[in-house]
This record gives structure tokens, sequence and C-alpha cells, in this order.
């Protein structure tokens, strides 16, 4: 839901960035207990302002209570808390053998920080995928300038207040505003840049990161295909993929895209899909405190115009105006239609039966891999040949979405859908350099190293290497 404001004057990034350098160069983040700290402060800025961050996100997103409090809120809260937990031993040098050759000697690889990294998020969770970055962030030592999106209004001006009210202002500044001062920031030498949005701004941000040779973490999309085969629980498949498709109106990048069902029970399918609606939302959704909005008027008419690519067996409807999209399934829907060439990221749920599963494999192995895959089925040697088929960022057997929460699991995506990965260890490990340490005493230190060379010395340095 768009919000009008008066966009801020555009800042200097250079000076953002100039204190968040000086910071990082005083060794003022490597400090374990200071990383504590801010991780700390972050678990209480999320737990302290849960209520003005649910308005915001209503505002932004007419986002339901249920959805702010536990997919932003208390998934910030849960990665900070993680990350405390065990950081000392996510940070502890890791002992490696070292050769003969150079003995006597000790090797280790030493988790060490980028330095000042970017962090630029996306409208569909403002909080979420710029905070659970910064979790990383802060646990591997690093200084951070967060770029929020401008389309989550309410959402980024209270991310900025909390952000300069909670945390260290001297290694972490957040910088508001539109496509502009993103093309500023990414003129900027950073140590690391972490974006979560499309793959066409992903090339872009790339592109400007390769002038600086600046590593990137790209959270990008796609189409994500789910199958159902003819030995699932029809019923609790609905109720599962529903859930993940229509959460937060469908804006959600690993939410199901698209449905590839048997077509021996697409009949039954459809009928418990279309149940599985009105249980959560009522007969009117627009009407449900649990259903959602859309982010502005422009992405609305998107979604309205690919109604049109199917026949809705439930809902279809849409009220631009309100920034409303009825949660939708679409059957009737041609392969080649638009609402299967891109990523929908609205609440539109097209379903396609097949005869052999030859056929949905074929049309998922035909596109860019899906940054999420999913597959509902009884049978094991079916969920392991989808998964050994196919590549994805993440392929869940009998639900969607919930492999999120799983903070022992990587989430990243793979080609189009995005490269790197983050939450748990993960965050730690993308925002860290494996930095490689060998450490030398003065003895024994053998001439046999030393020019000149005989025949007999390089046989012994080349049995020895």
């Amino acid at each position: 839901m768009s919000v009008a404001t008066v966009q801020p004057p555009a800042p200097d990034v250079a000076a953002v960035i100039a204190p968040l350098r000086a910071a990082f160069d005083s060794g003022v983040t490597r400090d374990l207990a200071w990383r504590q700290d801010q991780l700390a402060a972050l678990e209480r800025m999320m737990v302290e302002n849960e209520a003005a961050i649910a308005e915001a996100l209503k505002a932004d997103l007419g986002k339901p209570f249920g959805e702010a409090s536990t997919a932003e809120i208390d998934f910030v809260r849960k990665e900070a808390a993680h990350a405390r937990k065990h950081l000392r031993g996510w940070s502890r040098p890791q002992r490696t053998p070292t050769p003969i050759a150079i003995q006597p000697g000790k090797s280790f690889i030493e988790a060490a920080p980028y330095g000042v990294t970017l962090i630029i998020g996306a409208w569909n969770y403002p909080f979420q995928l710029v905070l659970a970055p910064l979790v990383g962030a802060i646990a591997a030592g690093n200084c951070a300038v967060i770029k929020p999106s401008e389309l989550a209004v309410r959402s980024s001006a209270l991310l900025q207040q909390l952000v300069e009210r909670y945390l260290d202002p001297r290694a972490f500044a957040v910088v508001p505003g539109d496509a502009d001062v993103s093309t500023a920031l990414l003129a900027q030498p950073f140590d690391l840049i972490f974006y979560t949005g499309g793959e066409r701004v992903g090339r872009v941000v790339m592109a400007a990161a390769a002038k600086h040779l600046t590593p990137v973490v790209l959270e990008l999309g796609g189409q994500n295909p789910c199958i159902v085969d003819e030995t699932a629980d029809l019923a609790v498949a609905a109720r599962r993929i529903v859930w993940g498709r229509f959460l937060n109106a469908g804006q959600v990048c690993v939410a199901p895209d698209h449905v590839y069902v048997a077509a021996s029970v697409e009949a039954r399918l459809l009928e418990e899909l279309k149940r599985a609606v009105t249980a959560m939302f009522g007969r009117d959704p627009k009407q449900s405190p649990d259903f959602g909005r859309i982010i502005n008027r422009r992405h609305a008419e998107r979604l309205q115009a690919l109604l049109a690519d199917g026949r809705a067996v439930t809902g279809g409807q849409a009220d631009i105006d309100a920034c409303y999209v009825a949660p939708t399934i679409l059957t009737d829907v041609a392969a080649d239609a638009p609402v299967m060439a891109e990523e929908i990221f609205g609440p539109i749920l097209p379903v396609l039966p097949y005869q052999t599963l030859d056929a949905p494999l074929a049309a998922i192995n035909a596109r860019s891999p899906a940054l999420a895959l999913y597959a509902f089925t009884r049978d094991t040697a079916t969920a392991e040949r989808i998964i050994a088929s196919t590549r994805s960022g993440s392929a869940t057997i009998n639900d969607t979405v919930v492999f999120m929460a799983n903070p022992n699991l990587p989430f990243g995506g793979v080609g189009a859908s995005g490269m790197g990965a983050y939450h748990g260890r993960y965050s730690f490990e993308t925002f860290s350099h494996k930095r490689a340490v060998l450490k030398r005493g003065f003895a024994l230190d053998a001439s046999i190293r030393y020019p000149p060379f005989n025949k007999a010395k390089l046989a012994l340095l080349r049995r020895m290497a």
C-alpha cells in the first residue's frame, strides 16, 4: 500500500561511509564483546518496538500482525539470539594440518571481517531482509551501510530511527532514498555488497561491484515450481501450498509460483485449494484481517493483468485503489503465458496438469534454476528423483516456505536466482573472509630450501613438497 511522503534530501554517501571506515580501521568491531553487545541491542530493538514495527508494516503492506510478528520481528530476534549464542565458537580459528616441508609451524583459518559492507533490502519484508543480513555483518565484525527500500515508506523511516537509537553509530548507518541514492552508494568502494531484490537490478549491482572488484551476495528470485503427485495427501498439500503462496499477499520470494499436479488428481486438488483459501481467509478475503495488500498501485495493476492468463476457480478480483488482489487459483493456463514467465510476486497461483513426471521435470529444467522448489509425494523414490533431476537454491518435500525457519540451513539461490547464502552460521561465513594464517618460529631453518641447488637438494625438496 503506497503512502505519500516527501523524499529526504539525498545524503552525501561518501561522508556517511568515511566514519564507518575509520571505525573499522580502529578495530572496535573486531572485539567479540562489542559484537555480542550489538547483537543483544538488535534483539532489544525488535522486542521493545514490536507495536511500532507492526504498525509500520500494516501501513506499508497491510501486513497482518501474525505475519509481522513471526516473519519480521521474531525472525530477526531469533537470528540475532542464535548468532550471539554461537558467536564465540564460530569465531574460533580453525586449526588445519601443516605439511612436513614447512614444519615446525602451526596453520589456521581465521574468520576475518571484510570491512565496510553495503546491505540493500527489499520492500516485501522491509525489516527482515536488511536486519537478518545485518546479523551476519555484526557477528563477523563488519561495519554496514543499510539501504532500505523506498517503497516501504513507513518501515524504512522507522528502521532508520531504530538503528540510530539502538546500534553503535560509529559502525552502522541507514541511508534512505530512491534509485539515485542506490546508484550513488554503488559507486563507492565497499568491501562486500549484499543485495536482495529482482534479477534486473541484481545485474546492475553486480556490474557496479565489478568496477571495484567488490564481492557480492545476490538474493534474487524467479518462478518457484511445486509438484503434487497422485500419492500426496491432497488436503494437507493444499493447506501448505495456500499458506505459502498467499503469505504476505503472495509477495514472498520463496513462495510457490505455480503447481504441476498429476492429471488424475487435478480436480480433487483444485477443490482442496479452494477449501483451504476459504478456511484461511473467509468467503471475502478482502475483509480478512489475515490477508495483506499489494505494496502499491503499479504492482496491483501488473497483477490484475496477469489474472487474464487463465480461468479463476477462486478469486480473480482486484481493487486497484485499495491495492487489493484476491487470492486466486488459475487453471487453463498456457505454459508460455506471462503469468508463467515472470516472478508473480502476488496472490496468484496457476495450476497445470501433467500426465507423467517427465513433463514437469522438463519444464523446470528448461528455466533458470529456481530459488525454491517444492514437491508433495508419499513416494520416497519420486522425491529423490525430483531433487536429483533439478537445480534450485533449496528443495522442500511436503511443505512450502518453512525451511526458512531453520537457522541451520543456508538460504540462497543458484544461477539467475542468486549467489551466496545466509541465515544462522551461513550469515557469519558470508560476511567473513577465510584468512590463511601460518605461524612459525626461527628454529630449524633448513638450508635445503635456499639456492644454490643441485640434483640432490632438488630431489629431496620434491620428495618433501
